[in-house]
């Protein structure tokens, strides 16, 4: 298999037929885990090894409530394994009044 089969729904925004996915496995692992399908997650998974995937979430700059609490459930991790959930408790936000 030369590329994963995925919906445009997480790639709206980007050409499908230019990405290295690759060169840009990063990119595409938490742009699918964010705004992807489920079967997209599914499709990455059996495209790239699980550990490549667990690494490139918990390493991600930015990543939303939701995606990290759905990576804690499917590979068994803790929110504070992700660099980011970290990095958002060192900035914390003013109350919204």
């Amino acid at each position: 298999m030369d590329k994963p089969i995925l919906s445009k729904q997480a790639f709206w925004d980007v050409d499908m037929e230019k990405i290295d996915y690759e060169k840009n496995a990063e990119f595409v692992i938490k742009k699918i885990f964010e705004r992807g399908t489920l079967d997209d997650i599914i499709s990455i998974l059996n495209f790239y090894r699980e550990d490549k995937v667990k690494n490139a979430l918990l390493n991600a700059r930015y990543l939303m409530n939701n995606t990290m609490s759905f990576a804690c459930v499917l590979f068994g991790l803790k929110l504070e394994d992700f660099r980011c959930y970290n990095f958002k408790q060192l900035t914390p936000h003013v109350w919204p009044f």
